[in-house]
C-alpha cells in the first residue's frame, strides 16, 4: 500500500452541502455501506468497520461538536 502523505485540514461547506454529506452518511451508516466522500478535492473511502464517535469542545468564546470517524488503513 502506497504511503498518503500526512494531512490535517478543516473545510468549510455551505449547509446545503453539509446537510447532503451527513445526509449519505447517514444513508451508508443505515445500509452497512462503504462512505464515499470528497474533502478540499481529496476522494476518501470510508471502511464499513469505521468508528465513530462525537467530540465538544469548549473554551472561552466558543464551543465546538466533531462528528469524527475513525479507521485503520492498515485494515482497509
Amino acid at each position: 500500500m502506497a504511503m498518503k502523505p500526512k494531512r490535517d485540514i478543516e473545510k468549510d461547506y455551505p449547509l446545503p452541502a453539509f446537510i447532503d454529506k451527513l445526509r449519505r452518511l447517514a444513508d451508508a451508516l443505515e445500509t452497512g455501506a462503504r462512505f464515499e466522500i470528497s474533502i478540499a478535492g481529496e476522494r476518501i473511502s470510508v471502511p464499513t468497520g469505521a468508528t465513530y464517535n462525537l467530540e465538544h469542545e469548549r473554551g472561552e468564546d466558543d464551543e465546538e461538536i466533531e462528528f469524527q470517524i475513525k479507521w485503520s488503513r492498515l485494515k482497509d
